[in-house]
């Protein structure tokens, strides 16, 4: 397949704040350096959309709502293919189920065949929520069976790819992300300090975090909330717990602190724009997830210098190097007695774990947005030049 001048990428939100969102933004700024780019969006960061080079297709999310913008996304990108693919060529980059182009490439970052939430709610939200779960299901599948070209976030994304969706190998490609090494590096003690004393922390308490929606249990915050509780029964533990993030379970888990007078040891933030601030600023984090394709919460810490406690299932524990898998990876996030117990270690010789996470830390510095950017290009110019 001969090479084609004009790329468009297709994905719901383009913007600096996390997750996907980002990785596809840095993925779309490096396109833009070299090709015509298309991106059809929801919302995309102006610096982005104001370079020469860039076409912007915005499409509406009534109410705020992806039920109803996800089916417009869709359209508008199946639209804009076309128009593209018969003006001489396309290469289109979807994300997922988001967008059924037939030939596209497909940039996976979560797969909802490997995780089936919980439903709690009732009556009408009930009946969304399996409808978005179905028609989730039903996208992914269609969208990752007719693409040219499956690029995953993990090896553990790849295996879902393959064995639960049933993707060729040969068509699934592993690209790891990268970061901004500006944004995510350790801090100095001085600037530490300072950190801690703008955001109200205790100088003389370590800070664990957690970061993650409170909207159902795939975060497994019920496990570090478990764990917390039985810690501060102690009175050798002194770590604070500050929670990043929010969700429809939020006001619950405020409450319930509150209830048994824990409020002064557990405190939560909410939405946070500042996320490089109090990484910096912490001495740990902990994210016994369930289900996590990737984990850039995580990434984002170990190139901060913090420790990381996550699930070994989760997509970045495959990047743990075996000096940290025994000390840092969960086997289960439902084993709170072991998640307490690795707490304790860690609480018990901060120096040294600290230590052992440094050259880690560095390794995952040196592999920047660019560099991520770059191979997915070259992953995805090899199958065209074939």
């Amino acid at each position: 397949m001969a090479l084609v001048s004009n790329w468009l990428i297709v994905d719901g939100d383009l913007v600096a704040t996390g997750g996907m969102d980002i990785a596809n933004l840095r993925l779309a700024e490096y396109i833009a350096d070299f090709f015509p780019l298309h991106i059809v969006t929801h919302r995309a960061e102006g610096s982005l959309t104001s370079r020469a080079g860039v076409k912007l297709h915005p499409v509406s999310r009534p109410y705020n709502m992806h039920l109803l913008g996800g089916p417009l996304l869709d359209w508008a990108g199946r639209k804009v293919a076309k128009q593209l693919s018969l003006r001489g060529g396309v290469t289109t980059i979807v994300n997922g189920g988001n967008c059924l182009v037939d030939q596209s490439v497909n940039w996976v970052h979560y797969v909802h065949a490997a995780y089936e939430p919980g439903l709690s709610a009732t009556g009408l939200r009930r009946l969304k929520a399996i409808f978005h779960r179905w028609h989730s299901l039903r996208n992914e599948r269609i969208a990752l069976t007719q693409a040219k070209l499956v690029l995953c976030n993990s090896q553990l994304t790849a295996n879902h790819v393959t064995g639960l969706l049933r993707v060729p190998a040969e068509r699934v490609r592993v690209v790891y992300y990268g970061i901004d090494t500006d944004r995510f590096q350790p801090a100095t003690e001085t600037e530490r300090a300072g950190l801690r004393r703008r955001l109200g922390w205790d100088a003389e308490r370590p800070y664990l975090l957690f970061i993650g929606a409170l909207g159902d249990r795939r975060k497994g915050f019920d496990s570090v909330s478990s764990a917390m509780e039985k810690l501060c029964s102690e009175n050798s533990w002194d770590a604070n717990l500050v929670v990043v993030g929010s969700g429809a379970n939020k006001d619950y888990w405020e409450k319930h602190f509150r209830s048994i007078g824990l409020e002064h040891r557990v405190s939560f933030l909410g939405f946070r724009s500042d996320v490089p601030d109090l990484l910096r600023a912490a001495d740990a984090l902990v994210a016994p997830t369930r289900y996590e394709a990737y984990g850039l919460g995580v990434h984002e810490a170990l190139c901060c210098g913090l420790l990381a406690f996550v699930s070994r299932e989760s997509g970045v524990a495959e990047r743990y190097p075996d000096n940290l898998r025994n000390r840092l990876l969960l086997d289960d996030p439902d084993d709170v007695p072991t998640i307490v117990n690795k707490l304790r270690a860690w609480r018990a010789d901060m120096k040294m774990y600290r230590s052992l996470v440094a050259d880690f830390s560095e390794g995952l510095r040196k592999r920047t947005w660019r560099d991520m950017a770059e191979e997915f290009v070259a992953c995805v110019q090899g199958i065209d030049s074939h």
